[in-house]
């Protein structure tokens, strides 16, 4: 069950705590701009009664001088106080603005693995950029222009009392029965406000997953289909916004009916006096003017409850996850990394994602400075063993050890000082070549650097590029190949220099040319290092010193090639499906090998596929 929604109150006295109150001088000098700018709206309405009284029904020629002389400055002051507390709010509200960006995104990036399964990256943007910008709204909207019309209003209802209290009584005579609809609209733009904010982060995630998914929506022809997901989507979102705004327009709507029938009061009321005498007419054109104006900013202020009611729907989502507790937090008191190449040991961890077991009392060891390859099938749990030896998600229970220090007491920065990780992925960031192999460093010389893309044989294609190491991959690394990616990331791993090494089906997407050259830079790059191998391809890890079988979350073998081969068993069956006779079929969740075998006397010849991968293998 969700939390019910915070109060108007709540969401404000956070705002004002959080970030507000660092601005509270520059907030008061505004606030004071503000006020001397709309106490001349007053001061406007004001002046009427002289205007007409002495000037225009007396012909006062001496006081048509200073009444000119009085509403100049009236304009000049109005506009040099509003021209600087708006730039003073605008700073404030920009500031505030980037510091609750930037909190949430610092919140977001520190939670583990299985937040970001549950939360996809189009509904994240949507929270910082979109809801940070309806927060934002709230200045612009409500501080600046429900600040200063809040002020004009109370000094144009001091004018109109001034001329006669009860011609303003009269006027607001149907303000009472304005509350209980107001606050009924107020509760359906929120609701609506919410919905709307919940279906345009379906839609940036849509866009998220279209835009990234781009080549199999072209190989597929799927683009009039996505498309259509996408219009249904919008049909969605608009209809929920049409509503939204309806609620504010239909309490602004009823903020005019009531205007109206003060209106036709107050003329009904106070015409009756002026024809008789009891009221001048610069009386009666100060009280229409202060009125006339009033309504103006009354009604701004109505509308900008439904404004505040969508940004309240906007801030409770981002005060959600601001408040979302993070699971992976760094220990109280770090003990000291582990010294030289660490051996990696679980023992019995068992790990969940909800109501799904993933890891069911794993234990397994990494021998220090040698090579171990994680194999089984996809589900097995391979992924998640790098996750908890990194700390991207903690166990329910057991132990992960590195060097024999439980990874939990160690601080997250110097744990993962402690791994270089090569994933079928390969990362790149929209920067130049240089950036993304540097990320940031600045301590790197050109001979080290050298050094590196030799290494990693970044520097075979280097020449090919334009513009060498200043040459922009594009986004995602778009700009280089699969192979070339894969280089680069080699080569950000080995200028880490970390005693452990994570490769996550490094050579998995590569054609064999290319595999050939980066399993050349792994095998370098494995060389003195604890070294964790997650591969489907058994060719790439015949030489490991000891090979790990997984199912469904626990060690089921574990040897070295010869070994596993000789023992029969799932490995075995996983390489006579790979490189043999094609005899075996593999359950595909898996479970234990099925035993599908053709007749003894029915022999078929290797497929190309099986020649070609058995000769890489050999």
């Amino acid at each position: 069950m969700s939390a019910p929604p915070k109060s108007s109150v709540e969401l404000m006295v956070w705002l004002w705590r959080g970030y507000l109150r660092r601005h509270i001088w520059m907030l008061f000098v505004a606030m004071g701009f503000m006020l001397l700018e709309g106490s001349m709206v007053g001061a406007v309405s004001y002046m009427m009664q002289p205007m007409f009284d002495l000037v225009f029904v007396q012909g006062n020629v001496g006081a048509l001088g200073w009444v000119s002389v009085v509403f100049l400055l009236i304009f000049c002051t109005r506009g040099i106080a509003g021209m600087i507390q708006k730039i003073m709010l605008t700073s404030i509200s920009q500031k505030t603005a980037a510091a609750l960006r930037l909190d949430l995104l610092r919140r977001l990036i520190r939670q583990d693995t299985a937040f970001h399964q549950t939360h996809p990256p189009g509904f994240l943007i949507q929270r910082v950029q979109v809801d940070v910008n309806a927060v934002n709204n709230i200045w612009r909207t409500i501080i600046t222009g429900a600040g200063r019309d809040a002020v004009s209003l109370i000094f144009l209802i001091a004018v109109a009392v001034n001329v006669d209290w009860r011609w303003t009584l009269v006027m607001m005579v149907g303000l009472p029965l304005l509350m209980l609809p107001i606050g009924v609209a107020q509760r359906y733009v929120r609701k609506k406000a919410a919905l709307a904010r919940d279906l345009g982060a379906k839609l940036a995630t849509r866009l998220d997953e279209v835009f990234h998914g781009i080549v199999p929506i072209k190989l597929n022809s799927l683009e009039e289909y996505q498309a259509d997901r996408f219009a249904q989507h919008t049909e969605t979102f608009v209809r929920s916004e049409v509503r939204s705004s309806f609620g504010t327009a239909l309490i602004t709507a009823m903020v005019d009916v009531m205007a109206g029938v003060g209106f036709m009061g107050v003329l009904l009321y106070g015409g009756a006096e002026i024809i008789e005498g009891d009221k001048t007419v610069g009386q009666f054109m100060s009280f229409f003017t202060a009125i006339g104006l009033a309504f103006d900013p009354l009604r701004r202020l109505a509308s900008v409850s439904g404004i505040w009611q969508t940004a309240a729907a906007a801030l409770e989502r981002l005060k959600e996850l601001l408040d979302t507790p993070i699971l992976v937090q760094p220990p109280a008191r770090p003990v000291a990394r582990p010294e030289g190449v660490p051996e990696i040991r679980l023992e019995d961890v068992q790990l969940s994602y909800g109501e799904a077991p993933v890891l069911r009392g794993l234990s397994l060891v990494a021998e220090a400075g040698k090579t171990t390859a994680l194999v089984g099938a996809s589900g097995a749990g391979k992924s998640t063993v790098f996750n908890l030896l990194t700390r991207l998600v903690d166990p329910q229970a057991g132990k992960v050890r590195v060097g024999g220090v439980d990874v939990r007491d160690l601080a997250l920065e110097d744990l993962r000082n402690l791994y270089s990780v090569v994933s079928q992925e390969a990362l790149l960031f929209d920067e130049t070549l240089r950036e993304n192999i540097l990320l940031g460093r600045t301590d790197v010389g050109e001979d080290k650097l050298k050094e590196v893309l030799d290494a990693a044989h970044v520097s075979d294609f280097l020449p090919k590029l334009a513009n060498g190491l200043e040459t922009l991959v594009g986004p995602r690394g778009s700009a280089l190949s699969g192979g070339q990616r894969q280089r680069v990331v080699i080569a950000r791993a080995l200028l880490r220099n970390t005693p452990v090494l994570l490769l996550d089906e490094a050579t998995s997407a590569l054609d064999a040319q290319s595999e050939q050259v980066v399993q050349a830079a792994l095998d370098s790059l494995a060389g003195g290092r604890t070294t964790l191998v997650i591969a489907h391809r058994l060719s790439t890890i015949r030489n490991a010193h000891s090979i790990v079988v997984m199912d469904r979350g626990r060690v089921v073998d574990q040897g070295t090639h010869d070994e596993l081969l000789a023992r029969g068993g799932t490995y075995a069956d996983l390489y006579r499906l790979q490189f043999q006779d094609g005899k075996t079929v593999i359950d595909p969740v898996g479970a234990a090998a099925l035993a599908v075998r053709m007749p003894a006397n029915e022999e078929r010849p290797p497929s190309l596929w099986q020649r070609l991968t058995f000769g890489l293998f050999s």
